[in-house]
């Protein structure tokens, strides 16, 4: 079985003594479930796997049980250590006050049971996690699969990557692309809207939720105010809604709102991102052109490859620590910066025959940059681009 990268580095979390509940987070259907079955297995140690997904109304008293459940096998093996891994733990109301009363009682009882949190809404985990249990936990971010790991795993070339995006599930419906992008559509759009935002966030149009998704599929790496997007919607309310509605689609892994660079450590959020999908998949769901009729369009094709390029760098943003952003002024702009630690990097796509790059002198004239780059033929082609990991850039 093919095995994330990640896996050692999660593996190595494990064997270290309890010290933190280590909580892995990402969107769904990346693997998240099957790497920590990986995991577990690696380190042969007794364990309990349970997931709050399969149990119709799991509350408090659901995961007392689980808990209690480990404890006592814990006790039975007479094993050192012990393992609890529970998946979906969002699903569980007021859980964070629940792990933090539980784990506290394992310390203070020195039993030595390790926990593993995993879920899909980075947004109601991360609230959890700030109000009740601080000092007390690691967090892991899993993202969609890169090409690497899509070529290693299912043989993907680098132009069935673009089209088809890195969901594993997915792999082997590739050659009925409209049996592929029905699975797409319910199993994944559809799924990751309904069970990880409109369930679990008070969200008063689901309707405009929806339709701001699939505007920002039509419109990805494309910079929209919101005041347009307003205009572009029925019944849309205000910007504060838009904006917040973008956020809850980011944080389930969807579609970005990429804010515009504007080098200062304290910036505002912009009034018009640059929609930016998770994952191109989306795009191809909602086309009905095959991807031979795409790439005979190359102005057409230059959008996915652009939009791949972006959801290569926003998918590792949160594991790799750096921030995603564009930059604009007048007619002069830069597909994607790239920040960590103060560094900081330019980048512009050129998939087309045109590969001038006026923006890029702008932009270093006004924030001398560390680095700029083309990536296009003249430059870095973006077959290997999307074969790095973008850390490795600085």
């Amino acid at each position: 079985m093919f095995e994330r990268p990640y896996i050692q580095h999660f593996t190595a979390r494990m064997k270290a003594p309890r010290a933190f509940i280590q909580v892995l987070m990402g969107p769904r259907q990346v693997g998240k479930s099957t790497l920590t079955g990986q995991v577990l297995d690696k380190l042969g140690f007794p364990n309990l796997y349970v997931s709050a997904d399969a149990v119709a109304n799991s509350g408090e008293i659901w995961l007392e049980q689980q808990w209690e459940a480990a404890r006592i096998q814990l006790k039975s093996t007479e094993a050192s250590e012990f393992i609890l891994a529970i998946d979906e733990i969002q699903k569980i109301t007021n859980w964070s006050e629940v792990v933090k009363k539980l784990w506290d009682e394992d310390t203070r009882a020195k039993n030595n049971i390790k926990v593993i949190l995993l879920g899909s809404s980075r947004l109601l985990l991360q609230q959890g996690l700030t109000e009740s249990l601080a000092g007390r936990f690691e967090t892991s971010y899993l993202g969609h699969w890169s090409f690497g790991e899509m070529e290693q795993a299912f043989g993907v070339t680098a132009e069935q990557y673009v089209w088809f995006g890195g969901y594993p599930g997915a792999a082997s419906l590739m050659s009925d692309e409209d049996r592929w992008k029905k699975y797409v559509n319910d199993a994944l759009i559809e799924t990751s809207i309904s069970k990880d935002i409109l369930m679990l966030t008070r969200v008063d149009k689901p309707a405009l939720l929806r339709k701001l998704f699939e505007l920002g599929c039509l419109y990805s790496g494309q910079v929209l105010s919101y005041t347009k997007i307003v205009g572009q919607l029925q019944d849309a309310g205000n910007t504060t809604t838009l904006a917040h509605y973008l956020q809850l689609l980011d944080t389930a892994g969807l579609l970005a709102g990429i804010e515009k660079y504007t080098g200062e450590q304290l910036r505002q959020r912009s009034s018009s991102p640059k929609f930016q999908v998770h994952n191109t998949a989306f795009l191809t769901a909602q086309q009905g052109e095959s991807l031979k009729e795409v790439k005979s369009k190359p102005e057409v094709w230059g959008r996915w490859v652009e939009a791949a390029i972006g959801a290569h760098l926003v998918s590792h943003q949160l594991s790799e620590g750096y921030t995603v952003h564009y930059w604009r002024h007048r007619n002069d702009e830069v597909d994607f910066v790239m920040e960590k630690k103060g560094k900081v990097i330019g980048l512009e796509v050129k998939s087309g025959a045109t590969q001038k790059a006026p923006g890029m002198e702008a932009f270093k004239k006004q924030f001398e940059p560390d680095k700029v780059l083309l990536i296009g033929n003249s430059g870095l082609p973006w077959r290997e681009f999307l074969a790095v990991s973008p850390e490795q850039l600085f």
